[in-house]
């Protein structure tokens, strides 16, 4: 029962775990049901190195929380937003060329561009984050931003017709989903009372646009813009935090 876990921290993060000598298709659907729980991992790194770094400046405790924040994905979904960026600037709209270029391994300026853009957004979102030691907000915003993971797969057509996230779509345990789906946003509520239904407001209405977005250029999802996705809807979920949940 272990397999599922380990799989959703493998393909999310780069922290060390146990091998796997077989990985099934129904351990891979299954494995989308933890991914709010790799994201509480990763927001409690995130709260703990706050912590550790309470007496050094806001600038430099926002940069390190930066950059451990991508050392545990290994940039993982940078990627995804980079290549989404170039697919679709290089696509001219075009569905197949949109989906060839984002198979494309390498980033061009539009890919460089956003990912710079992305993380100035979120450097000073966690300059203002920890100016008010806001740990819930550090931890929850990783949950909240992955659990749209699972609303994408349970909701939006998996265009690609062989590969990892064939098998993530097609062996999603829907029911449970919702389940764990309601559970996080019960969780968000309790703990942040009226900041939390502004984050899920906000990660809500990010994840409608986007969503609309990809299915008017590509007809569905992708591995790439369900890592862009997570990237853009964090970037929402900081500024949301920062403009709208913080109190002296």
């Amino acid at each position: 029962m272990l397999s599922p876990l380990i799989i959703a921290f493998q393909l999310l993060t780069r922290l060390p775990t146990p091998q796997l000598e077989t990985i099934t298709p129904l351990n891979l659907g299954r494995s989308l049901l933890y991914y709010p729980f790799v994201g509480l991992v990763i927001g409690l790194m995130l709260a703990a190195l706050n912590w550790l770094l309470i007496s050094a400046t806001i600038e430099l405790t926002a940069a390190l929380l930066l950059v451990l924040w991508v050392a545990i994905t290994g940039a993982l979904h940078l990627d995804g937003l980079g290549d989404s960026a170039d697919a679709w600037i290089g696509g001219y709209g075009d569905r197949q060329r949109t989906l060839e270029i984002m198979k494309d391994p390498y980033c061009g300026p539009a890919a460089v561009s956003v990912i710079i853009l992305l993380l100035m957004v979120k450097y000073a979102s966690l300059q203002h984050l920890t100016e008010y030691s806001q740990y819930l907000g550090l931890i929850i915003i990783p949950v909240l931003s992955r659990s749209f993971i699972l609303v994408l797969f349970l909701t939006t057509p998996y265009v690609r017709q062989s590969g990892l996230g064939e098998s993530l779509a097609t062996h999603l345990p829907h029911r449970h989903a919702w389940s764990v789906l309601a559970g996080v946003a019960l969780l968000v509520v309790v703990l942040l009372k009226s900041s939390g239904l502004i984050l899920l407001f906000s990660a809500l209405i990010g994840f409608l646009l986007l969503r609309q977005w990809m299915l008017k250029r590509i007809n569905g999802t992708t591995g790439d813009t369900a890592g862009a996705m997570v990237e853009i809807l964090e970037m929402i979920l900081l500024v949301s935090f920062s403009l709208f949940c913080l109190v002296e």
